[in-house]
């Protein structure tokens, strides 16, 4: 590695140390939180062992969903590996709480890529889409990375809106990711006009950067990933949905089927994975806040535009990197999937996924396949070429990825 590199890069841990000992404060925060849970809920040796079949009722699932309760502050909790991903929990989630006619209305702007298709936003609508199905669907934009109160509050005066949709995280948009302080006002404005209004939160990636969820400011209903924040690179499936209990059991009635919801679902020997990732999730997420506010100090100082910028209070782990070309994006993805401790002799390149229009690049050498709370890049080839960049089980290990991911892009020029 160059030396002008490996100097900046101390410089950069030099001018960083003061905001990593408050994420620090954060992780001790969240930590004392999760073990207040599993101690309440008197969490037992016993609990470890899985299900296979139907999982009647089964000990260890049900704890475990009895700990997300607590940690979340939620009335229930459905936490199922059966749940392959935060989309597909998400999926679940709008047509269990959503039907024919009935209207639902993000305001946050277009939604993820693959919610999108979901939904069905875009030229050709999927035939299993909700718009496929008669349900409605609005959207209010951000002002200035922020709610639109005015607007949101004067279309839910008309009381035909079943759900409000909000996602915490940026997706594949410049827009900044929204704060729990940001989301909580927008939540009281909410409840000022229209009191039964389903609000949803799109939480994936943002677990446990703040010391607040979701649910404890309001939200009806959260959703997100174990692949993401709360899995810790641990657990190898699962997603997980929380808050009011009426509505938990409607989607769970949707995963699995009309009146048993909650009672079946094997565990398959992912119990002490899904806990044990629980358990590390406050000390795993610090890691990726600590690599991203390395990577966009390092990036900022390279001459890139970075968002959040270093210093700016962070709501999920996300960090994107306006790389200005397509090489230059292809070429910092690969030089990520270099810094990766497998696959690293892998070179990704940009091609077709579903779900997302236009052709995307992903990096990720990573234990779990498509865990994206392990250091992992990724971006759609459209202007302004932005990377996206999330993870670090460690901040050693993420700091050396983004310096390998930094070196490999400029040896290309």
């Amino acid at each position: 590695m160059k030396q002008e590199l490996i100097k900046l890069s101390q410089d950069v841990e030099e001018e960083i140390k003061p905001l990593l000992e408050n994420i620090d404060k954060i992780c001790k925060k969240n930590s004392e939180k999760i073990l207040n849970a599993f101690q309440n809920c008197d969490l037992q040796e016993s609990h470890l062992v899985s299900s296979t079949g139907y999982g009647i009722d089964e000990p260890g699932r049900n704890k475990i969903e009895e700990i997300y309760s607590q940690v979340f502050k939620a009335e229930d909790a459905l936490v199922r590996t059966q749940l392959i991903s935060g989309t597909h929990a998400l999926a679940v989630t709008l047509f269990a709480l959503l039907r024919p006619n009935e209207t639902m209305l993000s305001i946050t702007g277009a939604p993820y890529d693959t919610l999108q298709t979901v939904i069905g936003i875009g030229k050709d609508v999927n035939k299993s889409s909700l718009k496929s199905f008669n349900i409605n669907y609005e959207q209010i934009e951000l002002i200035n990375d922020d709610f639109d109160i005015e607007r949101i509050q004067e279309r839910l005066l008309k009381n035909d809106v079943k759900l409000v949709e909000i996602q915490r995280s940026r997706g594949y948009s410049t827009r900044k990711s929204l704060t729990i302080e940001k989301i909580e006002k927008a939540i009281k404005a909410i409840r000022e006009v229209n009191k039964n209004v389903i609000i949803m939160v799109d939480n994936c990636y943002g677990e446990l950067v703040q010391d607040r969820e979701p649910i404890e400011i309001g939200a009806d209903i959260a959703v997100g990933s174990l692949m993401k924040n709360l899995g810790a690179g641990i657990a190898t499936s699962g997603a997980y949905i929380v808050g009011n209990r009426e509505l938990v059991e409607l989607c769970a009635e949707r995963l699995t089927t009309p009146g048993i919801g909650k009672e079946i679902g094997p565990s398959l020997n992912q119990n002490s994975l899904l806990l044990k990732g629980l358990f590390f999730a406050p000390s795993v997420v610090a890691s990726s806040v600590k690599t991203a506010i390395f990577a966009s100090r390092m990036l900022e100082k390279l001459g890139y535009n970075v968002e959040p910028k270093y210093d700016e209070k962070r709501a999920d782990i996300v960090q994107t990197i306006s790389l200005k070309t397509e090489q230059n994006l292809i070429k910092f993805c690969q030089g990520i999937q270099r810094g990766s401790p497998i696959d690293s002799n892998v070179i990704p390149y940009p091609g077709d996924m579903g779900g997302y229009e236009d052709k995307v690049i992903m990096a990720a050498g990573t234990f779990t396949q498509g865990s994206t709370i392990e250091l992992s890049c990724d971006g759609p080839l459209r202007e302004p070429y932005i990377a996206y960049m999330q993870g670090g089980l460690t901040y050693e290990y993420g700091k050396l990825g983004v310096l390998k991911a930094i070196e490999y892009m400029q040896q290309e020029k």
